[in-house]
């Protein structure tokens, strides 16, 4: 989540790097989308790898409508504050609620807006203005005295789960997974549609640049496959480290420079 693609990006493309952009794989770059919406430190990172060793492409993050044109996948912000209006945006996508415990998922959310909270400034903030803008969607981080509290993050949680759920009652394009549980990657690739394979590999992380992250791969008996687990404890960068010619950037520019939508909350 402090990914240096949540900056804001001044530094223009150039054709070299445009021409080798990764290309969408799905069949309909303007429709067919996969829409990650769990909150994050609910499992957007491990997802997101996941996605890219199917061969789609992901952004985790985007901030600009070029990176959701590229991008078969996306996952975290805005996705989490945004998917009703995406949802108008890409009428064929197919969205994907995480759920964690939350005596899991509160400790972890604590340790990342303790480290978040600077960038987050309404005013002086590093970080990407759509990303303030989720983060305050759904956390109200300009509004109370202590975003981190206990009580408040739970209410957040669990507002946001429920108006997720609300909005997508009676919907065949929506699943919600626990990424915990065994099986659910393969319930995920069942539902975007895409063929099984017998494991999830990684081959292009780099553990020695991770400083002590945890992969986890549980033993997997096809086809109950498992998602890595990524961003473990304290860490929060895995996506950085992670080396995939599929990854796309939060801050791709395209026709529209890098425009973001212009809908409104």
């Amino acid at each position: 989540m402090t990914s240096k693609l949540t900056e804001v990006s001044t530094t223009p493309q150039t054709a070299k790097h445009q021409a080798a952009m990764p290309k969408s794989t799905l069949a309909n770059e303007q429709a067919n989308k996969v829409l990650i919406i769990g909150l994050p430190r609910t499992g957007t990172t491990s997802v997101s790898v996941a996605l890219l060793e199917q061969g789609l492409t992901v952004a985790h993050q985007a901030f600009t409508k070029q990176a959701f044109m590229l991008a078969d996948a996306v996952s975290d912000a805005p996705c989490f504050s945004d998917y009703q209006q995406l949802d108008r945006l890409f009428p064929n996508a197919k969205f994907v609620y995480l759920d964690r415990p939350l005596d899991k998922w509160l400790p972890s959310m604590q340790m990342l807006l303790s480290k978040m909270m600077v960038h987050l400034d309404k005013d002086n903030g590093r970080f990407h203005p759509v990303m303030k803008r989720s983060f305050n969607h759904c956390f109200d981080i300009w509004q109370v005295e202590d975003v981190a509290d206990e009580v408040h993050l739970t209410a957040c949680y669990q507002r946001h789960q429920q108006q997720v759920l609300s909005y997508f009652a009676g919907r065949n394009d929506f699943i919600s997974i626990d990424i915990s549980v065994a099986g659910s990657l393969t319930a995920l690739l069942q539902f975007i549609g895409l063929p099984l394979v017998n494991k999830v590999e990684c081959p292009q992380l780099n553990l020695s640049q991770l400083n002590g992250l945890q992969l986890i791969f549980p033993e997997q008996n096809f086809p109950q496959l498992n998602f890595p687990q990524l961003n473990m404890g304290r860490n929060v960068a895995s996506w950085d480290e992670y080396k995939h010619p599929n990854k796309i950037s939060a801050n791709a520019s395209g026709p529209d420079k890098r425009k973001f939508f212009d809908y409104r909350l």
